[in-house]
């Protein structure tokens, strides 16, 4: 009923939202600053060109051309003088002082001109920057402004949800947006996670469930008590590391700033030499004061600069749309240096929650394994413990009737007891074969458990009346995708993932021939893996770790690069590595590698194209004479085709291209 009643809802909406969205886009575009003062200084710019065609009066059109310096010049201008003032040259100040001196010997269009271009470049790479940005605000928007709040009276009271402190209970009515991250306390409901762990349908959710700020509750109330503070929420702490990454910067951008401002220095010099040396042989002054503004703007390495962050971070936008949220521009760049990829078992691999995989029979008992099966899902159904939920979940699963059961009682490292239909059903580890009597019946159960050992799982014993009735087998699931990810992974960097585990060696191999994984390192320590990622490193792999348990946080912190598994990752986890994927979908780990790397391939072409278009500029102004219109023109063109190449990055065919090259 759900799934067939879920999907038309969930289109609807979609479609019905998509104007008001794209009004909301416009809107944003139309909010920053950099946006409104280029659009303002090209409508004066074109006024005062077409003034200027119409013959008016030079004082008319002059005044909307120097309008179009003050309102698309103020910005850089101040950034360039407050550059100065910390003893540094910025290419803003270079843009500014050629205007002004193409303004100063008449040519007052081609300053503007250059004005509107510099400013139009300039909210190109804002756009860029916000496109990011808007994406991770988007997430601080999940969440309502205000909750309901139960007193202690039992009364309510609206309060904001920043206000929220851990203790507190919190009523979420039907269809509201549930406050904070919090356990159910009380009530039954079906809650839309998607925007947090990207599951298409709603989740069940009842006493004792997680649920998260943000997600939409379904048709039931829920009453909730709240785990988290707002600042600590699952959303919040996701909206920290994508904003870290934004506020970082890689290698290769320090590395061209630095040489940026040693640049520009070298830039004011020559330009000083083109002007001053045919000054002193004899050349006209006017036309020798143009030949060196232009050369000026055409060697300012703006399109150089602009060639490097716009496609990181348009690989991080597009990479946290996607689920994989990098914390910095430096682990994109690792993304795509990656040459071994090593995972964690348990919750990395797997699914980290136990399921039970098969049911063996004791002849002795006679019964059959739907019996058996509802009898330990009976025994098991008061329990909390999460082999027990496994065992429920079988039966339901199997759609098995559960009987009623009475006299629970559990014991610490045995197992449960309860009564069903009139008898003892006893529910737990292999020990409760000590208490039953000797015979071929508990022999025949110790080989089962045995049996079911040597192949890696967990063995689970159920006796009725102290008869061996049967044993479970259960295993941790292997995550969906798995063994696709490996094989993907083994084809981009050349060699197959390994395996770093703290499981037993019997577990271990058997997930990892699922998984098509050879290399096996199982029953490691924390320190253990640490030795084992600086080996690796030692034979100069570039490592990536992925893992998801706080014994996964050192070998992440000794890897080049670590990825966090989200969803039920531990906090040192998630604050130890380098990116998180938040819906737990491993197949985005290659696609992250291959967009990263793609992202790296844009950063090259893009200094190659601007670092010839500069370089043909220069020579094309001292050997000849290049017009200033055609040098703005050429300059500033290049600058924004390498910020919209960067651009590209953002579209959903960029991380379809990464599938297909990581394929």
């Amino acid at each position: 009923m759900t799934s067939t009643l879920s999907a038309p809802a969930r289109e609807v909406p979609q479609d019905r939202a998509r104007p008001s969205t794209r009004r909301s886009r416009l809107w944003s575009l139309v909010s920053m600053a950099e946006v409104r003062w280029a659009a303002i200084a090209t409508a004066l710019f074109l006024v005062g060109a077409a003034l200027h065609a119409l013959g008016t009066p030079p004082p008319l059109w002059w005044a909307c051309y120097l309008a179009c310096y003050a309102a698309g010049g103020w910005e850089p201008a101040l950034s360039g003088l407050r550059a100065l003032r910390e003893k540094t040259l910025d290419v803003d100040i270079l843009m500014i002082v050629a205007a002004l001196l193409a303004a100063s010997i008449g040519q007052v269009f081609d300053g503007a001109l250059l004005i509107v271009i510099f400013a139009t470049s300039g909210a190109l790479e804002a756009f860029v920057t916000r496109r990011t940005a808007d994406s991770v605000r988007a997430l601080l928007d999940l969440a309502p402004e205000q909750a309901t709040r139960l007193t202690t009276a039992g009364g309510e009271e609206l309060v904001d949800t920043a206000d929220l402190v851990v203790g507190d209970v919190v009523l979420v009515r039907p269809g509201e947006r549930v406050g904070a991250d919090g356990e159910v306390l009380e009530g039954l409901s079906e809650v839309d996670q998607a925007s947090i762990t990207g599951e298409p349908l709603p989740v069940p959710k009842t006493t004792g469930d997680e649920v998260f700020a943000g997600t939409l509750n379904g048709t039931g109330a829920l009453k909730l008590v709240v785990n988290r503070a707002a600042r600590d929420s699952v959303v919040a702490r996701i909206v920290t590391m994508v904003q870290e990454a934004s506020q970082t910067k890689a290698r290769t951008q320090l590395f061209i700033e630095k040489v940026e401002q040693r640049y520009s220095v070298g830039v004011v010099v020559a330009t000083l030499a083109v002007f001053g040396i045919p000054l002193a042989l004899g050349a006209a002054f006017e036309p020798t004061l143009l030949r060196a503004m232009t050369f000026m703007i055409v060697a300012s390495p703006c399109a150089v600069v602009l060639a490097t962050m716009p496609p990181l971070l348009s690989t991080i936008g597009n990479a946290g749309r996607h689920g994989v949220l990098v914390k910095s521009a430096v682990a994109l760049e690792k993304f795509g240096t990656t040459n071994l990829v090593a995972f964690d078992k348990t919750g990395t691999l797997t699914e980290g929650t136990p399921r039970v995989a098969e049911v063996e029979l004791v002849a002795a008992a006679g019964l059959t394994t739907e019996h058996v099966l509802a009898l330990a899902a009976a025994a098991e159904r008061p329990s909390e413990h999460p082999l027990a939920r496994a065992v429920v979940m079988a039966a339901h699963e199997a759609e098995v009737a559960v009987p009623h059961s009475a006299d629970f009682s559990s014991t610490p490292g045995r197992g449960v007891t309860a009564l069903v239909d009139g008898a003892t059903v006893r529910v737990g580890s292999p020990v409760l074969l000590d208490g039953v009597s000797p015979g071929p019946a508990q022999a025949q159960a110790r080989a089962v458990v045995s049996h079911l050992e040597e192949a890696g799982r967990t063995a689970v014993v159920v006796t009725v009346d102290d008869v061996p009735a049967g044993v479970l087998g259960l295993a941790d699931r292997v995550r969906p995708g798995a063994a696709e990810t490996v094989a993907k992974l083994k084809e981009l960097t050349g060699r197959s993932p390994i395996l770093l585990t703290g499981d037993n060696a019997r577990a271990a191999r058997r997930l990892a021939q699922e998984v098509g994984i050879t290399d096996v390192r199982a029953g490691l320590l924390p320190a253990d893996k640490v030795a084992a990622v600086r080996g690796l490193q030692a034979d100069g792999h570039r490592v990536m770790l992925v893992g998801d348990g706080v014994n996964d946080a050192p070998a992440m912190a000794a890897a080049d690069l670590g990825l966090a598994m989200g969803r039920n990752g531990s906090d040192l986890a998630l604050e130890t590595a380098d990116a998180v994927i938040v819906r737990d979908e491993l197949a985005t780990v290659p696609k992250v590698i291959g967009l990263a790397r793609r992202a790296h391939r844009v950063v090259k072409a893009n200094l190659v194209f601007a670092s010839t278009v500069i370089t043909v500029l220069v020579i094309w102004d001292i050997l000849w004479i290049l017009p200033l219109p055609l040098g703005v023109a050429g300059h500033e063109g290049s600058t924004m085709v390498v910020g919209l190449n960067g651009l590209r990055l953002l579209a959903r065919a960029a991380w379809r291209k990464a599938d297909q090259t990581a394929g």
